[in-house]
């Protein structure tokens, strides 16, 4: 009777405690894989250009002061800048030299459609970004080249040929304009039609 009553306690003993560690395993939290995401801000995007004059296609360096666009998250860098809708005011065009600045604005962006503001859409196609440009009232694609260091830093470059803005007699303005400023040392005054495109980022953790 005794030997029943020990395996029969022993056998309730089992259950509680088999019971308590199951109810203890569902009681412990899910852990959840934790996933950085990568934001892009306006105020960490700088956007770079260089134009070129005189037949030894002397470079003239200047920049955008202000970019607009609203904040974008991914979970790549790619996805973060995918779709991405930006502005520029013409306004914030910036050389370090006035009288350059106010020509451009006024001779060369002052002789386009649409004078106050550059828009476009960056679009990523099997990993190879390409910049919608609206300039002149034409939209047409800039391939760009990436890189990426350090998982956050972006570097974007590419080269517009302005005739495909249609932008070839804006061009010629301004060469009229700084046609001395433009003479190399074979007296021939030259602008250049292809100007370089340099953007660069740094990726925030959301």
């Amino acid at each position: 009777m005794k030997r029943i009553q020990f395996l029969s306690f022993l056998a309730i003993f089992t259950l509680v405690l088999t019971a308590c560690k199951e109810d203890k395993k569902q009681a412990e939290p899910e852990t959840v894989e934790n996933t950085v995401k990568y934001v892009v801000k306006p105020e960490a995007t700088t956007l770079k250009w260089t134009a070129y004059k005189t037949t030894e296609k002397v470079p003239v360096a200047g920049e955008f002061a202000t970019l607009n666009f609203e904040e974008k998250v991914g979970s790549t860098p790619q996805e973060a800048l995918n779709n991405l809708e930006f502005s520029i005011p013409i306004s914030s065009l910036f050389t370090k030299d006035d009288a350059r600045d106010e020509k451009l604005k006024v001779s060369f962006f002052g002789a386009m459609m649409d004078t106050e503001m550059l828009k476009g859409t960056i679009r990523f196609t099997e990993d190879k970004p390409v910049a919608q440009i609206l300039m002149n009232g034409v939209t047409a694609d800039l391939p760009l080249d990436i890189t990426i260091t350090d998982e956050r830093r972006v570097n974007l470059k590419g080269t517009m040929d302005l005739k495909n803005w249609k932008a070839l007699d804006a061009l010629n303005t301004l060469n009229k304009v700084c046609f001395d400023l433009h003479k190399g040392a074979d007296g021939v005054s030259k602008t250049w039609e292809d100007v370089a495109i340099e953007v660069n980022t740094y990726l925030r953790e959301n």
